[in-house]
């Protein structure tokens, strides 16, 4: 099956929308199938800022219904405490908010980016799609994050050389609690690092202190920016600690 093919047999869905590589390219090739399709994201403490207004940026530039939901994703104790399954549960509660407000809508179908290169058992939330019955079509038609890139540079989108992001929830150990402070600094700190032209990296907690993970060809650049970005992070962190195992 193709996207094609997949879209004239589900000619009208909802789609969870995060403003990253997949569910755009999924949001642009809905569209010119010619499905009646709505994007819903759903804003919480676990993404930043900078997904948000790419997401408005993305729906703008195709015409797309772009709804935008609130979770309170620290209200659930459970995942405030940050057990090694909390993506599950964290998914659960965004694709019911999705759910609720798509079916309102007239939504019946609720679709996400999940592609042919996601490993399932790297994803804990992938249970929580099949829970709530979440069907992926970029995977369902075997179309993998480098084919996906491909299509999107192809089809103009600007999202399609976007480094692969996890939420701000992933830069504190399980086990950790998870507080609306923490992920402020990691947002900050993240967003201070963005700035200065770091690109597809991660600020880490250990404790009190941050971790930089930096890809190897920006080294050199971290310790040109030293001082600066000590006394940056140093607002949020009482140390701040460069990984030199680096991002692949």
């Amino acid at each position: 099956m193709n996207l094609s093919e997949f879209f004239t047999e589900n000619p009208q869905a909802a789609i969870a929308f995060s403003g990253g590589v997949d569910s755009a390219y999924l949001l642009y090739a809905a569209i010119q199938c010619g499905a009646k399709v709505w994007a819903y994201y759903v804003r919480s403490a676990f993404q930043p800022q900078f997904e948000l207004d790419d997401g408005i940026r993305l729906a703008r530039e195709l015409g797309a219904e772009l709804r935008i939901l609130e979770a309170d994703v620290l209200a659930s104790k459970t995942i405030a405490a940050n057990p090694p399954d909390r993506c599950y549960h964290c998914k659960r509660i965004l694709f019911e908010t999705i759910a609720r407000e798509a079916l309102r809508d007239g939504f019946t179908l609720l679709l996400d980016g999940t592609n042919a290169s996601d490993d399932e058992g790297d994803r804990p939330g992938m249970r929580a799609l099949r829970e709530l019955a979440v069907r992926s079509p970029l995977r369902i038609c075997g179309l993998t994050k480098e084919e996906i890139r491909r299509l999107s540079r192809e089809a103009g989108l600007f999202t399609w050389d976007k480094p692969a992001y996890a939420c701000l929830a992933t830069r504190i150990p399980s086990g950790e609690m998870i507080t609306q402070e923490k992920l402020a600094a990691t947002e900050a700190a993240e967003s201070y690092l963005s700035g200065l032209g770091f690109t597809d990296f991660r600020v880490r907690r250990m404790g009190d202190m941050a971790r930089l993970q930096i890809q190897a060809g920006q080294i050199g650049k971290v310790m040109e920016k030293r001082e600066s970005i000590v006394r940056e992070l140093k607002q949020y962190y009482t140390a701040v600690l460069l990984d030199l195992e680096t991002r692949h």
